[in-house]
């Protein structure tokens, strides 16, 4: 038997985005919030989220969850959130993949029917729906952020592409909003290399022209995201629509993204085409579903902000233990290396 690093996993996905939850084998980290924790990490420790997203161990598609002990007192646990652009202070896909891994886990112990339980994220306290039945969950029910707009149809000049017209949301993140009609896009799988491509290109023309600013939280960093939004078709209450969502170079997510659905909320609301109780569901190139939900208004700062719920449902993929080799070449960094607790393997 001969002591190692290691790290145990339940690997997730919601809609078809991968989320790898880190449920244990990690210290306890610095700072009295979970978001303190967050920036201990993006600071001291990066190198945690590029071993578990960039070779051998991981690819740049996934996520990542860490789950910390909850430092707010009404919170059952903490999560800290870790993609390939950094770290995202809220994410739909990944509440959703980080509460069912949590219940399935015994972690937080799951109970039949509806269960109601919160969690903490870098971007504060979170509301979580479950809906289990016979030892299974199947829907997640997630609080979002108040998502606000923060420019409506304005036009950028784009190379290759013209002038393109854009709108900007916050909802746990700064989003573009473009029509893929208008951009010749029909939303299919086949064409999921071009619209990355397209994305990029009109992402990198809005971060040379803005620099947008959240009004409570301040700078959250430069624009990462692009919603491609489908045609709506309305029925009652709900209304459905094709989406994508760009959230690197080369990456469309899988599914429709929880605060994508949100960022849309947000734009429906402000074109005065939303009220309390109407549901948005957007379809992804892969005909993967979110369903978001209007619950109320309220002012972000100086904007109008939408409240809303974004209901998904998480499948279990894998559960498993990295071991980490702390001469392992690919390393591309090795600061993380004294949060990890040595275990025994034989």
């Amino acid at each position: 038997m001969s002591e190692h690093l290691g790290l145990t996993l339940i690997d997730t996905h919601a809609g078809g985005d991968v989320s790898r939850i880190v449920t244990g084998g990690i210290a306890p980290l610095p700072g009295n919030t979970v978001r303190a924790q967050m920036e201990y990490l993006q600071t001291h420790a990066d190198g945690l989220r590029q071993l578990l997203l960039f070779e051998p161990y991981g690819i740049p598609e996934m996520s990542v969850d860490l789950i910390v002990p909850a430092c707010h007192p009404e919170a059952a646990a903490g999560y800290i959130i870790m993609e390939v652009m950094g770290y995202p202070i809220y994410s739909g896909s990944n509440t959703i993949c980080t509460a069912t891994a949590l219940l399935k886990s015994g972690i937080v112990p799951m109970h039949e029917g509806e269960q109601t339980f919160k969690l903490e994220s870098p971007a504060g306290l979170v509301n979580i729906r479950a809906q289990n039945k016979n030892g299974q969950v199947e829907s997640i029910t997630i609080q979002g952020l108040p998502t606000y707009i923060a420019a409506h149809r304005q036009q950028v000049t784009v190379e290759g592409l013209g002038k393109v017209t854009y709108s900007i949301a916050y909802s746990g993140g700064f989003y573009a909003l473009v029509d893929a009609a208008e951009l010749g896009f029909e939303l299919t799988l086949e064409e999921e290399a071009l619209l990355a491509a397209t994305a990029h290109k009109i992402v990198e023309a809005l971060r040379a022209l803005r620099d947008d600013h959240h009004p409570d939280l301040g700078h959250v960093g430069p624009l990462p995201f692009l919603h491609f939004m489908g045609p709506e078709e309305k029925s009652g209450h709900r209304t459905v629509s094709r989406s994508a969502t760009y959230v690197h170079p080369g990456v469309i997510c899988r599914s429709t993204t929880g605060t994508g659905t949100a960022a849309r909320l947000a734009l429906m609301a402000y074109e005065n085409r939303l009220q309390v109780g109407d549901e948005l569901e957007t379809v992804s190139l892969r005909n993967t579903r979110f369903v978001g939900t209007c619950t109320g208004f309220s002012d972000t700062g100086t904007y109008a902000g939408v409240e809303s719920t974004i209901t998904g449902k998480a499948q279990l993929l894998a559960r498993s233990e990295i071991i980490v080799d702390p001469k392992e070449p690919l390393l591309k960094d090795r600061d993380f290396l004294s949060l990890l607790s040595p275990s025994v393997v034989g």
